[in-house]
């Protein structure tokens, strides 16, 4: 997933209202995705209150769009440096393309996990079939000793396990009985939860992470917060449970994510994650270029054969971090 803002803006992370083992609500900021005609996506992270959640440093949800009487998405050809990608989707089919030669499609209840590391670059396309688009785009910022790894990716379709009164899938990490091979560079869980109207479930959790709950529908409650669609709710670390309960009348479905607290500053600016200006520059023009680093696509086909950098900003990018971290 590329992040399509055509001026992307510096997040200054100054003290925030979230102690490290406060609880707390991120709501979610409206973008566009590609294009003139582009869908909208929900962003929770990353805000000036909290820019990680253990190493998930980015999260969109969208949909449900009806893409029959629009453009769907279209992301061309664009760069990451110094993450993983984790595409989830709900509803839908995308294309992924990819310079490390890898052509996918992305379907419901299945992971795909693309790894970044020195440069990559990759473009998204909504298919044919596709009439409801729905789901989730995620960041994984890599430890400094691991930014600069070989490109990767991984596919997993976790099996559907029933834990309590919630019926889970795993995909990053472990929860209860689910566990997932796919791996990561940190500490890391990453599931769906989905829970019947007026149901309760109560998880068993790593006290060493911190956790968000990114509710994708119904009347949420979790992190002692009440939550709706869009919203992510924010556990410190220390605890042993979470409870996530259903309010409504109607079926609930939530993300899970959490991790150990990443430790690195970084700077995050447009499709790059490094550790100061220079990083940031140095990638930009790199692209701009068409630098070895990011490789080509093969087979896209859409009327924009890359997707350009935008100007920086007329100021110096700043490192950021978690408070308390």
């Amino acid at each position: 997933m590329s992040n399509t803002d055509a001026a992307p803006v510096e997040v200054d992370c100054a003290a925030s209202r979230f102690a490290a083992n406060l609880d707390g609500v991120l709501h979610p900021r409206e973008v566009p995705l590609g294009g003139p005609r582009a869908i909208r996506v929900r962003r929770t992270l990353p805000q000036r209150e909290r820019s990680l959640i253990g190493a998930w440093c980015f999260a969109d949800h969208y949909g449900p769009h009806d893409v029959r009487a629009g453009s769907g998405m279209d992301v061309p050809p664009h760069p990451h440096t110094g993450l993983q990608t984790v595409s989830w989707l709900f509803s839908g089919e995308i294309e992924h393309r990819d310079s490390a030669g890898v052509h996918a499609m992305v379907r419901p209840g299945e992971l795909n996990l693309m790894t970044a590391g020195a440069g990559i670059c990759h473009s998204e396309v909504s298919t044919a079939a596709t009439t409801l688009l729905h789901g989730v785009q995620l960041w994984v910022a890599l430890p400094d000793a691991d930014r600069d790894t070989d490109r990767d990716f991984a596919h997993f379709a976790p099996p559907l396990r029933t834990v309590g009164a919630a019926a889970i899938r795993v995909f990053l990490g472990e929860l209860d009985t689910g566990r997932s091979p796919v791996h990561t560079f940190t500490p890391l869980l990453g599931a769906q939860v989905d829970l019947d109207a007026r149901a309760e479930v109560v998880l068993d959790v790593d006290t060493g992470f911190e956790h968000g709950v990114l509710v994708d529908s119904g009347d949420v409650a979790a992190c002692e917060s009440t939550l709706q669609p869009g919203d992510l709710g924010y556990q410190g670390t220390g605890y042993g449970q979470l409870t996530i309960t259903n309010r409504g009348d109607a079926p609930a479905r939530v993300v899970l994510v959490g991790g150990t607290p990443f430790g690195d500053d970084l700077v995050m600016w447009w499709n790059f994650v490094g550790r100061s200006h220079s990083d940031i520059v140095g990638y930009r023009e790199q692209w701009q270029q068409e630098d070895e680093r990011f490789g080509s696509v093969d087979g896209y086909r859409g009327a924009v054969a890359r997707l350009p950098a935008p100007p920086l900003p007329n100021a110096t990018l700043r490192p950021r971090s978690n408070p308390g971290v």
